[in-house]
């Protein structure tokens, strides 16, 4: 219970009554004063009755207040009272209202502004105290309404806690029971939606009882019997067809018609109405796609009857619809082709088929998607706005159609004509349908040649929808006058008027001349860039205001600089040029000139907080960071590097310290008579470490400015402080009289709060710790909300601030502790944390930034512009509970603003990085924005607090389904009626990943992140549910991007199968004498050849469009830049961009992207990845690399390179290279930009760790190593043994996969390759070798029909012996290893300890690698040494050996385990004592087979890997290589590059010899592996012995 506070409160004046339409004009002081008192007394009665926590009351209390405070400054404080009751709970845009209206509940009235203040201090309460319940708000409206209900009966006075412990605490333990279930994948863990949805019926255990007995019942209820999954997040691909049906019906309708209308093969000359027909088949398509979509659609539902029933009626009409649209083929195919009846009918069925297919791709067709009643308020969008949404996919899918036409389906019209009519005579003998094998070649091809055209038809509408969105985009541009068409002496002497008209509010100050005004706001801008060290004072005197002495009066004048009034562009007089005092200036000056909001008086504005989350982000660089190298890989410190990358500024802060040291130095005469030589000398230590006193405080300046200058919280504290700052200045200068700086710093305190979420603040490190006291002290009023976990396991949510007491521990005292019902981390941490602190946020809007963002105060003196975009204005003729007409705007929710990325131009990466982030947050949303597809991004975005704290906050945290959990909040906020915005005028810094691992890192979680949320009913809302146009701007915005990406890879790789199969299908052929002006029906030359000339011509087609949909993505970036910096700078970018070969870095970058999301597709496991965003300087180990990313791409690169190298033997064409180009980069990406790769000593050292990287693991358990790195690749399909999982193992705790899910990507896949391998084989076997090829080995087949059944029979065998007998032979080596350590490993292993394992498996897997390269000769040699057949052979036997794997894998080996004990057991031959349990008896067999697939599998990375490493060895033989490739790398100068690492001389010889060792070895293997295929080509045809010799065997 929570004593009254005030016991002898003075009476109040009756509060006045008014209805939910009418509003008090105004209210006197006396009134506001007595309306806080009796809020204060509201809360304690409301404690009391409920049993809420005396700080958790407090907290709320106070956040009350400052929201009354807020609304109050603009607007009588009854109203203030009446509009904040009506956006939580009374009004038409209130989450509480529209629940009662939808679910039809009973809405709880308030009549009185007392009534008022109750409920609102009822939710708050509810809410605050609420924990994880916030994510579902539904359910905090069933508990209010409960609770009001309650309220008005209840006489019992609750003990403290009791709301937390009987109603917050059983439904937590719930959710976090739910989300702890080790390997229950989505579709069986019962989340915060679900838990949500359940509310959006009657909850009838409650509702059927009376009003006031409801919240007494909710303590009783055994909620694990409760909640049902409301929609399974199933993992599978069908979630695509489902959602996007509309999509495919769009592209895959069209695509048949036109592939049908013009497949001229098919029909003959006067079978129109049989063409028509097949055309009209596309309603039919379309119908079908529909008719599985609503069938699908309930696999992701609760089964119920009345979902049945409505299936039941919707399959109803569709299949008969499907019957029209198919029933005239019938009769127009089978029975009559030529009639008039046949035209007519085929003329009615095109009709009907054009109408279904157009109904069915604007109307969404889902069955269950209307019971989200909570999800169905999209906003209405203006009509200006929606032209220009339809106008932009007109022009998309105009060009779309009309280039695809004429580009895709006329150009494949003869393609198709020349596959469909090519008959291969000289194929012979009937071996198991050798012939059969040559009939289907051609059809086979023509598939796959099909399947191209389709995902060149479905890649082309992104490339047509980045064009014209980028064109809207630019268009926009002008139109808000962000363009750098604008001219610069306009921008610039319009400027001072500008800040006047647009940053302050004149009205407030009309006696005082703009000119002082804007000197104020104008020269605080200047010395904050001087005091950052940007500016130099020669720059800061030259644009700084001056006031000169007026001759004729007795006051100054204030003199504007000249830099206003300039002529032309001599900007590098004010700064320098290219610098980032000159970005910033001129962004403030464009800024201006866009439309935004009139500026409230300081007073007036609303109070705003800024929300940063942060884990384990660098708070502060200590000066052992800045002035050590990072290890030993690292060949520069921290502060070098910066200095290099800033060295202007680097100058200014010496500059600024010795001036700073001269000021408290008190120099003798004898000193000041010193030499400038020795005064030079002197200052070294400045110019080197930025101090040479051993004062802490100059050590502490050093390390400002290096935490000033990367990604640290600090810089963002200090860049957003800014904001407190900026209201002080704003306040001084519109004020007519000075005002004290207590006065202003209240008054910016009351408007603004910096709110840090440290949920580990209790678990720092000493140095962590430090940095939190030191952001403390320099910022008192910044708050921190942490986590505190008890002694006896109690969790605790906790504020301070740096104006809490120091406690004897060290520790601040808390202004509040409120007791959780326990550990609120049940997601992937940050959304979690967020919520955690959101009840200690205030005011009505929250930006929200994460730890590496910045900002400058420039931008934050337009803070009041920005929250004037919220347009929450007080009219006083219009109530707030008035409702409102259907096409009126709803609330904005989110206000975007964009974002300046300075981490570009440190090195390629970091600008690449820039530039997505550039093109993304700017380009792309500031129409997306106007046309109702942007979300939420989680930064530097502003939040309409009360309507997103309502609604579930301001993230989603589900664990692995929300992984990007910012963007569900802008899902959930746009779904129920909030409106997002985007702003050009106002910007934040933003740091981004600067390391290939790091951005390969990011993309790797986005893209998982993108997995996940294709499963979620968010995107199945979404998806069936928007109209068309705003469908297409959510789709191609969002998951379009990524599927996108598949279609590119996947593109890739079927073309690699068609030039494949192409190429087998034209070398045994003769090819035709051709020219592009005969006919195709021209008589043949020479007799009996094959034109495939159109295919050719038609593959240049495809290389063409792939290589513009690859090329397309640098022109965004490209007109962002022309557009906002001009025509040099843009061009000189995408020049810096090709020449630092960032093509390569955009194809690996696209492929990680399709990885990232097919695999999460596959297997789940999504989860948070730190990707770590500091300087990328160090040498990463090629080991670590090719382990990273050997299943990301370079398994993929190898065998698109086996493909590519045979096609370009066979059917060589110059557009090849591209694709060269394209494999090279999958390849080599991860060394091309990898620091110092081309060291030519480093190189070899690394050489020697990659050799121990192979063979370690094997004695004992060792992390970096390939056994580990295989048995991790493998535990994705397998899973982990469940009591034997390593504690912390993030990949032992990712679900196991059903293994039907598993079936199609690792089953299926893999075996149709190998499938299609082995018919392209066997068909180049089914001919005789041609004269050219080997005249000489012709005498072993003959012309008859036996003998090439014979010959075709052997092409069999011999692929299944290349193929299985490495198998069949590591096999036998396996166990006769086996037997050995079994029977002598344990006595062995007493005096060699682990070096007898690793032995052991090193001879095992060398033996792995003989075995492999014997068997290529076996095949080179049955192949008659011809290299390309031999080429196709191994490319038969790699894909044979991969499906087989495949399938052991999935189907045959049971669970890893985590620990590697089996795999330590076999090689030393000891099973006991290794935590086996009973699994000693079963796991040997388990092992033999996955040790036999390890022998092949190692074999392939070795060759794989040492052929990869002969290519990056040649390149570092090539002279100065390093230095230029840091160059291209690091954009730096020869003269400012990093320098060489320094060695002591012992250091030195040692490297030296190692280096030699190593070399000669990698040489000497090289030489070897490059032998293997070029000596048998030469040597082979020489040999005495023939084919003839070896007659008797069958291969």
């Amino acid at each position: 219970m929570i004593g009254d506070p005030e016991p002898k409160m003075p009476p109040c004046p009756p509060a006045m009554g008014q209805s939910n339409d009418t509003l008090v004009d105004s209210a006197n002081e006396e009134e506001a004063c007595c309306l806080k008192k009796q809020a204060l007394q509201i809360f304690v009665e409301l404690s009391n009755v409920f049993g809420f926590q005396q700080d958790s009351m407090y907290n709320m209390f106070d956040h009350l207040m400052v929201l009354l405070d807020s609304r109050g400054s603009r607007m009588p404080q009854t109203a203030a009272l009446q509009s904040l009751h009506a956006d939580y709970l009374g009004g038409p845009d209130a989450n509480y209202r529209r629940w009662c209206e939808k679910t039809e509940r009973r809405m709880h009235t308030a009549s009185t502004d007392t009534d008022r203040l109750r409920q609102l201090a009822l939710w708050l309460m509810l809410w605050g105290e609420g924990s994880n319940l916030r994510f579902c708000p539904e359910l905090l409206c069933f508990v209010f309404q409960c609770a009001s209900d309650y309220v008005a009966t209840s006489e019992v006075v609750a003990s403290e806690g009791d709301y937390l412990d009987t109603i917050v605490t059983p439904l937590y333990a719930f959710l976090r029971d739910q989300s702890q279930q080790r390997e229950r994948d989505h579709a069986r863990t019962i989340n915060y939606d679900d838990v949500n949805e359940l509310f959006w019926a009657p909850f009838e255990p409650i509702e059927n009882l009376e009003p006031s007995a409801r919240y007494s019942a909710l303590k009783k209820i055994q909620w694990q019997h409760v909640f049902s999954k409301q929609f399974k997040e199933k993992r599978s691909w069908l979630h695509l067809l489902v959602n996007f049906t509309r999509v495919w019906i769009i592209h895959l309708i069209p695509f048949w018609f036109y592939l049908s209308a013009n497949a001229d093969s098919i029909y003959e000359e006067d079978e129109v109405p049989m063409r028509l027909s097949v055309i009209a088949l596309g309603g039919s398509w379309a119908t079908l796609l529909v008719i599985l979509a609503n069938i699908l659609e309930h696999a992701y539902l609760p089964y119920s009857w009345p979902a049945t029933a409505k299936l039941g009626r919707r399959l109803a009409w569709l299949i008969p619809l499907w019957i029209v649209n198919v029933a005239p083929s019938v009769y127009t195919i089978f029975i009559d082709r030529k009639s008039a009846w046949a035209m007519l009918s085929s003329v009615l069925q095109l009709l009907v088929g054009l109408a279904t297919s157009l109904y069915f791709a604007v109307v969404p067709m889902a069955c269950q998607s209307d019971s989200a009643v909570m999800l169905n308020n999209f906003p209405p969008l203006r009509t200006a706005d929606r032209y220009m949404s339809i106008s932009l996919w007109c022009c998309v899918f105009g060009c779309k159609f009309l280039e695809s036409y004429f580009f895709v389906a006329l150009s494949f019209k003869d393609p198709f004509h020349v596959m469909m009519n090519i008959h291969i005579d000289q194929c012979l003998g009937s071996f198991f349908g050798s012939r059969i094998i040559c009939i289907l070649m051609p059809y086979v091809t023509l598939g796959l040649m099909v399947l191209m055209e389709l995902v060149l038809f479905f890649l082309d509408t992104y490339l047509w929808y980045i064009v014209w969105n980028t064109l809207f985009s630019v268009a926009r541009s002008y139109y808000l006058g962000v363009s750098i068409l604008t001219p610069w002496r306009n921008i610039f002497s319009r400027l001072p008027k500008r800040i006047y008209a647009k940053l302050l509010a004149t009205y407030e100050v009309p006696n005082v001349k703009p000119k002082k005004l804007c000197s104020r706001l104008w020269n605080a801008f200047i010395m904050s860039m001087y005091r950052e060290h940007i500016l130099s004072l020669d720059h800061v005197a030259k644009l700084l205001y001056e006031q000169i002495p007026d001759t004729n009066a007795k006051k100054t004048i204030i003199k504007p600089p000249t830099f206003f009034v300039s002529q032309e562009d001599v900007s590098h007089e004010y700064f320098p040029r290219g610098s980032e005092a000159e970005r910033r200036i001129q962004f403030f000056a464009q800024s201006l000139t866009t439309p935004m909001p009139e500026p409230l008086p300081v007073p007036n504005m609303p109070v705003f907080t800024v929300l940063t989350p942060h884990y384990s982000e660098k708070i502060l660089l200590t000066l052992r960071e800045i002035i050590r190298e990072e290890d030993s890989s690292t060949r520069i410190t921290l502060l070098e590097y910066l200095k290099k990358l800033h060295p202007f500024e680097w100058d200014n802060f010496v500059k600024d310290t010795k001036m700073l040291v001269d000021e408290f130095t008190v120099q003798d005469k004898t000193q000041s008579s010193v030499d400038h030589e020795g005064q030079g000398m002197d200052d070294l230590p400045f110019y080197c470490v930025g101090f040479k006193s051993s004062a802490p405080e100059y050590a502490l300046r050093t390390r400002i400015w290096a935490s000033l200058r990367t990604q640290t919280l600090y810089r963002t504290v200090t860049g957003f402080m800014n904001y407190h700052k900026a209201i002080k200045l704003l306040y001084r200068t519109e004020c007519a009289s000075d005002i004290e700086d207590s006065m202003l710093d209240e008054m910016a305190s009351s408007k603004f709060r910096f709110l840090l979420a440290m949920q580990r603040y209790t678990s720092f490190s000493e140095e962590e710790k430090e940095g939190a006291e030191f952001l403390l002290r320099a910022y008192p009023n910044v708050q921190i909300a942490y986590l505190e976990k008890s002694a006896d396991g109690v969790y605790y949510s906790v504020l301070i601030d740096g104006h809490c007491a120091l406690q004897k521990d060290g520790r601040r005292e808390p202004k509040y502790r409120i007791r959780l019902p326990g550990n609120p981390i049940l997601g992937d941490g940050k959304s979690d944390n967020q919520n955690n602190a959101v009840i200690f946020s205030r005011g009505e809007y929250l930006q929200l930034i994460d730890a590496n963002q910045d900002n400058y105060l420039e931008e934050c003196l337009k803070i009041r512009n920005v929250l004037g975009e919220f347009e929450q204005h007080y009219d006083p003729n219009v109530s707030p509970y008035a409702a409102k007409p259907a096409s009126a705007p709803g609330p904005v929710a989110i206000v975007g603003a964009r974002e300046y990325i300075f981490s570009e131009n440190i090195g390629i990466l970091g600008d690449i990085a820039a530039g997505k982030e550039q093109t993304f947050g700017t380009l792309s949303q500031r129409i997306t924005a106007i046309i109702g597809g942007k979300l939420h991004y989680g930064h530097p975005d502003f939040l309409n607090a009360v309507f997103m704290t309502t609604r579930g906050g301001v993230s989603k945290a589900q664990k692995g389904l929300h992984l990007n959990e910012d963007i569900y909040a802008g899902m959930n906020a746009f779904q129920r009626g909030g409106r997002i915005k985007h702003i050009e005028y106002f910007q934040c810094g933003k740091g981004r990943d600067l390391g290939f691992g790091s951005i390969l890192n990011f993309v790797t979680k986005i893209g998982a992140g993108m997995g996940e949320q294709m499963l979620s009913r968010e995107y199945y809302y979404l998806g069936t549910q928007l109209p068309l146009d705003r469908f297409l701007t959510f789709y191609y915005a969002h998951p379009g991007f990524h599927i996108n990406n598949i279609f590119i890879m996947l593109s890739v790789q079927l073309f690699m199968l068609v030039v494949l199969t192409l190429g087998a299908l034209a070398q045994p052929l003769t090819m035709c004498e051709w020219r592009i002006d005969i006919p195709l029906d021209a008589r043949l030359n020479p007799e009996g050849c094959q034109n495939l000339m159109p295919v050719l011509e038609w593959l240049k087609r495809v290389v063409l469009s792939i290589f513009l949909v690859f090329f397309i993505s640098f022109l965004p970036l490209f007109l962002q830049e022309l557009t906002e910096r001009g025509f040099v700078r843009a061009v000189t970018r995408l020049v810096k961009h090709i020449l630092s070969l960032s093509p390569f870095f955009e194809i690996f970058l696209t492929q990680s992207y399709a990885h990232a999301i097919l695999n999460n597709l596959d297997f789940g496991g999504a989860r948070y990845i730190a990707t770590g965003r500091g300087f990328a300087t160090s040498r990463v180990p090629f080991s670590l690399l090719y382990a990273r990313f050997a299943d990301t791409s370079t398994y993929l690169g190898a065998r698109s390179l086996l493909m590519l190298a045979f096609a370009s033997m066979i059917i060589w064409i110059p557009h090849l290279l591209y694709f060269w180009i394209t494999v090279l980069a999958l390849l080599l990406s991860p060394f091309l930009f990898n620091p110092h790769q081309f060291s030519l000593a480093d190189f070899v050292l690394d050489y020697r760790e990659f050799l121990r990287w192979l063979s370690r693991g094997n004695g004992k358990f060792h992390s970096t190593s390939w056994i580990h790195y295989r048995s991790r690749a493998r535990s994705r399909v397998t899973g982990i043994k469940k009591h034997l999982q390593r504690s912390g193992d993030a990949d032992g705790k990712r679900p196991r996969v059903p293994r039907a899910v598993l079936v199609f990507s690792e089953a299926m896949t893999p075996v149709v390759l190998a499938a299609v391998c082995v018919l392209a084989y066997l068909y180049v076997h089914s001919f005789a070798l041609s004269e050219d090829e080997n005249t000489e080995s012709r005498g072993w087949l003959d012309d008859d029909d036996s003998s090439s059944s014979a010959a075709a029979t052997a092409a069999l065998i011999r692929i299944a012996v290349v193929a299985t007998g490495p198998i069949v032979l590591n096999a036998v080596i396996v166990a006769v290893a086996f037997v050995f350590c079994l029977t002598s490993g344990w006595a062995v292993s007493y005096c060699c300890g682990s070096k007898f394992a690793a032995a052991m498996a090193a001879a095992v897997h060398g033996w792995a690698v003989v075995v492999s390269v014997a068997f290529f000769g076996l095949l080179y040699m049955l192949e008659e040494w011809q290299f390309h057949r031999t080429m196709l052979g191994m490319i038969t036997v790699v894909s044979v050996q991969r499906a087989l794997f495949k399938i052991l894998t999935l189907f045959v080996l049971t669970r890893e385990f985590d620990h590697h004990e089996g795999n330590q057991s076999w090689w030393t031959g000891r099973w006991h004592g290794r935590q086996l349990g009973w699994y000693a008896l079963t796991q040997p067999l388990r092992e033999y087979i996955a040790k036999i697939m390890e022998m092949t599998q190692f074999a392939a990375d070795f060759l794989v890997s040492h052929y990869i490493l002969m290519v990056l060895f040649v390149v570092c033989l090539i002279p100065g290589v390093d230095r230029w490739h840091s160059l291209m790398l690091f954009w730096l100068r020869p003269s400012k590059q990093i320098r060489k690492p320094i060695y002591s001389l012992s250091q030195q010889h040692a490297r030296r010899r190692t280096a030699v060792l190593y070399g000669i070895l990698l040489a000497m293997v090289s030489l070897f592996l490059l032998a293997i295929p070029i000596a048998p080509a030469f040597v082979g045809p020489h040999l005495r012995f023939r084919m003839n010799d070896f007659a008797f065997l069958p291969i």
